[in-house]
């Protein structure tokens, strides 16, 4: 109750870190159904916490108000940005994204926590992502003939997030606090123990998704984590324990994926002997560390002999260092040679990787050079607001050289240089980081480490699992994932929380103050205006906390107005899709209700378009692309279904038109250009001819 006292925010946060855990456990937030009504939670938590709880800006860090203001900022041109955005639809989803992510660092950031409080928050995430990775791994041991291949598409485990890299990414995002919470001498011993084991087991189950974004994260943040963090022999002795477990398992873990690449299918021996050696190894590391905990929380060294352990662990890591180097030097051979087969790898996209061996060591090909060169293009035509939230893909239909169409450009600085400008980065910049400053006063600070030690250790720990987000994310599309963006912000803000609070400065003499407040220690002021929070005498105090609280009201109406309106549009989306081929009418009905709850999108139309099509219906399918190009005028499905309806009447200009603008929409998309190609040879298109096409293609590219 006295923790509680303490940091009563604590409670709200309890709550959100739940929501996070339930993200996890399916697709990692992706889906705007997932995220949606979660944005609305963190809302009312945040809501309550405020009524219930008084704000105390004065209080508040320099740091924190700064890194507030600016994401506020941030969030508010995200907003701004649907005015200019070529799909405002997805513009105004981008800008809801960036709400709930400070929502959730406000509600971490914004109250006091202490170490106690912030080690529940702390360790209640981390070990339940543990547990999610045990249940994940036994889960894949089970299950067998299809079911087991549909979890490792292309060799790599994609449960339950539904995509590798965001897999890996989120058992990563966890380990990092584990492991840097398994150093933390407060703690108690067996928590310390199953932390490390935990550790183990996080790095295993990620190692399974074969990413190479976190091969190439890790060892950035393991620098990060040594150079800039205090404490470091405690942390390389934390380290030895869980490097060792991880390796010895390592091996097996690798050869799941080898036997897929070799096999194409997943060899249920191999995969019972990765679970049994993540299960040891796990095991071995937390009671080798548990009793190494146990020991050093009962005998406490001299000063002398504390001084004497320090030198032999830092002796061992220089060594340990130098042997790491040398063998990375053996191993990978000419590092000139090395960086120069990454880099043109990297722009040679996947042809260019090495064929056969191990997936992650067969190169740096991807189409990310594609995506980050047509980023930086739009970056350099609008440079100061940028393209506008969300709004990568149309600009990479026209200008990209891949046959991918991704949506976003995959690294979280070019989204936020490419879709909010200048600007935009300018704002990020300053507000993450004042919050790093903020964070990094809890944990680096001598001072705050004597206040509060256990304090401390928790900053360093979430600043370690946010570092691993920022640093993975800035070559993929992590911000996208609320079940991994969400939770890196709650770390920022939970380290922020910790921050010594701001001294309160007094503009009376020292005699004046102590008088003051010894009077109303004594019962108060005679007139009363203390117990009034010292309101003027014309009343102007609280005048403005009432407009003050009518515009907190406004904007939280608003805010959840945003949430809730593309949310419920989006359901109706879904409910059309599953009904359509038995009630046409009630599924044309809903997707009109969609295009109301959600006046910025053209997504109801075009599958209003589509179902019209499949029943022949051309007058209705024509209206409703039309409508759909009323609100995204650059548009290239609906742009290329117009110009088959027209071909189709024998309307040969009108078809013209349409098939020579998607084209330069997509100039990639071979089927407009044989479209355009067929009617300029005097030929028409057929609507269902087409479609059968587009579904064939779909089907490829899906498979």
């Amino acid at each position: 109750m006295e923790s509680l006292r303490r940091a009563p925010a604590t409670p709200a946060a309890l709550v959100a870190i739940a929501l996070f855990v339930v993200w996890a456990t399916s697709q990692a937030g992706y889906p705007l159904t997932h995220w949606a009504p979660g944005g609305l939670v963190v809302l009312a938590l945040l809501a309550l916490t405020a009524l219930a709880l008084r704000v105390r800006v004065a209080e508040l860090p320099l740091a924190v108000k700064l890194a507030l203001a600016c994401l506020a900022s941030y969030t508010a041109l995200s907003y701004l940005s649907i005015l200019w955005a070529g799909v405002p639809g997805d513009a105004w989803e981008g800008a809801n994204r960036t709400l709930l992510y400070l929502l959730v660092f406000a509600l971490f950031a914004t109250w006091r926590q202490h170490g106690t409080s912030a080690a529940l928050l702390l360790c209640v995430w981390t070990l339940s992502l543990i547990g999610l990775a045990a249940y994940v791994l036994l889960h894949v041991e089970s299950a067998s003939g299809a079911s087991l291949q549909a979890l490792f598409p292309g060799a790599r485990l994609t449960y339950p997030s539904g995509y590798a890299n965001a897999n890996a990414a989120q058992w990563l995002m966890a380990f990092w606090p584990a492991l840097l919470l398994v150093r933390t001498r407060e703690l108690h011993w067996s928590l310390r123990g199953l932390l490390a084991g935990g550790a183990v087991l996080l790095a295993e189950v990620a190692l399974l998704s074969q990413s190479r974004g976190s091969l190439y994260a890790t060892p950035v943040v393991l620098v990060l984590v040594f150079v800039l963090l205090p404490q470091r022999t405690r942390t390389f002795a934390a380290l030895i324990p869980i490097a060792a477990g991880i390796a010895a398992a390592a091996r097996p873990v690798l050869h799941v994926g080898n036997d897929l690449n070799a096999r194409e299918e997943v060899v249920h021996a191999t995969l019972h002997h990765a679970v049994t050696a993540t299960l040891l190894a796990s095991v071995a590391v937390a009671v080798v560390v548990a009793v190494a905990a146990a020991i050093e929380s009962r005998a406490r060294l001299s000063s002398a002999a504390e001084l004497r352990t320090r030198r032999a662990v830092g002796a061992i890591a220089i060594v340990a260092l130098v042997a790491v180097l040398a063998g990375g030097w053996a191993a990978a051979g000419d590092p000139i040679a090395r960086v120069r087969h990454g880099w043109n790898t990297f722009k040679g996209g996947y042809a260019a990787n090495s064929s056969g061996g191990d997936r992650l060591t067969s190169g740096l090909g991807s189409n990310r050079y594609d995506f980050y060169r047509v980023a930086l293009d739009e970056f350099k035509a609008h440079p100061l607001v940028g393209i506008g939230a969300d709004n990568f893909q149309q600009a990479y239909l026209a200008k990209g050289h891949s046959d991918e169409t991704p949506r976003y450009p995959h690294s979280v600085e070019l989204r936020t240089l490419t879709q909010t400008g200048l600007l935009g980065a300018l704002l990020a910049l300053l507000g993450l980081g004042a919050a790093l400053v903020a964070a990094a006063r809890a944990g680096v600070l001598r001072s705050a480490r004597r206040a509060d030690p256990l304090g401390a250790g928790v900053a360093v720990a979430a600043l370690g699992g946010f570092a691993y987000w920022l640093v993975h994310g800035s070559f993929d599309w992590f911000w996208e994932f609320a079940g991994l963006g969400a939770p890196a912000f709650a770390l920022l803000g939970l380290a922020c929380a910790l921050a010594p609070a701001r001294a309160q400065a007094s503009a009376a003499p020292v005699g004046e103050g102590d008088a003051a407040r010894a009077t109303l220690a004594a019962g108060g002021a005679s007139d009363g205006s203390a117990r009034r929070g010292r309101a003027a005498p014309d009343g102007r105090a609280p005048i403005a906390r009432r407009v003050a609280l009518g515009a907190g009201a406004i904007a939280l109406l608003a805010a959840a107005a945003s949430f809730a309106l593309p949310w419920l549009g989006r359901l109706q989306l879904e409910h059309a899709a599953q009904i359509w081929p038995k009630a046409p009418r009630q599924a044309y009905a809903a997707l009109e209700d969609s295009a109301s709850l959600n006046p910025l999108s053209d997504e109801a139309y075009l599958d209003a378009g589509s179902i019209a099509l499949r029943f022949g219906d051309l007058t209705r399918a024509e209206r409703q692309f039309s409508l759909a190009l009323g609100r995204v005028p650059d548009d290239a499905y609906a742009t290329l279904e117009l110009g088959a309806i027209a071909s189709s009447r024998g309307d040969r200009a009108a078809a013209l038109r349409f098939f020579q603008r998607t084209v330069r929409l997509d100039p990639r998309d071979q089927l407009a250009r044989a479209a355009l190609a067929a009617v300029r040879g005097g030929k028409r298109v057929g609507v269902d001819e087409l479609n059968r096409a587009i579904l064939l293609k779909g089907q490829q590219l899906g498979g």
